[in-house]
């Protein structure tokens, strides 16, 4: 690195530090270029490889299924790219044909975010201080395969691109809150394509802040597309139309075309127009190149689709399920009152009264009330059945929300929506917001006809939380694959395959990675039909 590299930031044992009063954007730069040339550090743990490996697979999974019921935004956004061919370009999911790689990754991006069912981070470390507590997704591994399958790399190039991808955006979210000025999340997630992006291509740093400074000056999305009563195609489509608007940046910047520069500390940015300052950055910024202590590690597994924020609630009714059948008897008819107390910004985003009657996917999957009733209706058939487990890591398997759960016929079902005239949603007040995010703060209160009053207790970390220690993460997850993967590909052998193949891209070779998105994905029937 240049002599003026430690201007821009600390490089420490593990980290690099790019404090406040620096130019954080060529910053990024310096240490996306160090990440992936090995110069900052020994790298990655396993363990952190072996993370990532699994949220990317899921990620892929989630798509080729949402792909595999028609839904509209990633197949029409998947054809549309089919229509830029291009034999140095990347791929999509399911298609051996290389395409413009923009267009590969906002149609995989799309694909991967539409059941709103991958990973997701909270953006909190305490250790440090870094409590802005904003949102994000694993949605943007397809820029890490995109770049790489371009530029000829192997599977583990890919792999570390996708480590690279998760660390900017995840230290992005523990220190700057987006959502607190109605600013969409993906904006993290799209400076990191951009700098990933530019980096893979072997980019320069000035040329990597030129891409981040291009995208924070040109395309900031408004979090509009998450308001009102029924939800459209761009909240599913927004990390994917923002990667799309990064990678863009990325390439012109590549070719010479001079962005904004030092946009952390530009006075007329977002940065420092919603948080002023007098000439820094709003934020020191933290970022690991080496051994354990990656963003991707405080992640979280969504155990099947449904809104991250409903978490705790849906693991509250499961341990009730495992442990209290007179919830479940009588086919649930000995429920009289559910009242399921949670945080704010739950309460807020699942709880608005406009959601509690949902009649869109999209919608539906933001509801509280609607996704813990359905958890509940299928818990209480599978009682009746006799079919319903005593363990809690059972019960996750076996009444998983699938996307079959948020069908039109399931959306309207008539005990569904009995059962949700049953819920009170209430904000648990100061007690539970103190709580977040460090956990997800929830209890379930379930009143009997008899009067007996029944209490999950505080649910802090449900599993798939990254602080929860006591389910057992790969089994479900194994069942979580299995499902959807038999959804995409039509059989449990097909999605042994295609599983197995994700969970080896550390093994391959430039020519298998071009192939790493090739698998025969079925057409059902639309599930918005």
């Amino acid at each position: 690195m240049s002599n003026d590299a430690a201007t821009e930031f600390v490089n420490e044992s593990t980290k690099a530090i790019l404090n406040r009063a620096t130019n954080q954007a060529k910053g990024i730069g310096l240490f996306a270029r160090g990440f992936l040339d090995g110069t900052l550090g020994e790298g990655p743990s396993a363990a952190v490889l072996e993370k990532t490996k699994l949220f990317h697979t899921d990620s892929v999974l989630c798509g080729a299924s949402a792909l595999a019921l028609q839904t509209n935004a990633p197949v029409l956004l998947r054809v549309e790219a089919l229509e830029y061919p291009d034999a140095n370009g990347a791929t999509v999911y399911g298609e051996p044909v290389r395409v413009k790689a923009e267009k590969a990754i906002v149609a995989n991006s799309s694909a991967a975010r539409e059941w709103d069912s991958n990973g997701t981070n909270f953006g909190y470390n305490p250790a440090l201080g870094h409590l802005a507590g904003e949102f994000g997704h694993n949605d943007y591994y397809p820029v890490a395969v995109a770049a790489c399958q371009e530029r000829g790399l192997s599977g583990p190039d890919a792999l570390k691109a996708m480590v690279l991808i998760d660390e900017i955006r995840g230290r992005l979210a523990e220190v700057f809150s987006l959502k607190t000025y109605k600013i969409d999340h993906v904006v993290h997630g799209a400076i990191a394509s951009a700098a990933t992006y530019v980096a893979v291509h072997g980019g320069t740093p000035e040329q990597i802040e030129h891409a981040i400074g291009m995208f924070v000056a040109h395309y900031i999305p408004w979090r509009a597309i998450r308001a009102g009563k029924q939800l459209s195609d761009s909240k599913g489509a927004s990390a994917a139309i923002s990667a799309e608007a990064a990678v863009l940046c990325a390439r012109r910047a590549l070719k010479g075309f001079v962005g904004p520069k030092d946009i952390f500390r530009n006075p007329e940015s977002m940065f420092r127009r919603f948080e002023p300052t007098n000439g820094d950055s709003p934020f020191n910024l933290h970022l690991s190149h080496s051994g354990d202590d990656f963003a991707v590690m405080g992640m979280h597994f969504k155990l099947g689709l449904y809104e991250h924020q409903s978490a705790g609630a849906l693991q509250g009714v499961i341990d009730l399920a495992a442990t209290r059948p007179e919830v479940l008897a009588n086919g649930g008819a000995n429920i009289a009152k559910i009242v399921i107390r949670a945080y704010e910004p739950a309460f807020g985003i699942i709880g608005d009264p406009a959601k509690r009657d949902p009649h869109t996917r999209q919608s539906a999957d933001h509801s509280m009330v609607y996704i813990v009733s359905t958890l509940l209706k299928k818990a209480i058939h599978e009682a009746a059945a006799g079919t319903l487990p005593t363990d809690t890591d059972s019960v996750w398997k076996r009444i998983m929300l699938m996307p079959e759960d948020y069908s039109q016929g399931a959306i309207n079902d008539a005990e569904t929506r009995a059962l949700m005239e049953k819920i009170a949603f209430e904000h648990g007040g100061a007690e539970y917001d103190a709580k977040y995010p460090d956990g997800i703060p929830t209890s379930v209160v379930v009143t009997l006809t008899s009067g007996e009053v029944i209490d999950s207790g505080l649910v802090m970390y449900p599993a798939g939380h990254a602080r929860n220690t006591d389910a057992d993460l790969a089994t479900i997850l194994e069942t979580k694959f299995g499902k959807l993967g038999h959804i995409a590909f039509g059989s449990d052998e097909a999605a042994k395959t295609v599983v197995a193949r994700l969970q080896s891209i550390e093994t391959l070779s430039a020519e298998q990675l071009l192939d790493l998105y090739r698998f025969d994905i079925q057409t059902l029937p639309a599930i918005d039909a």
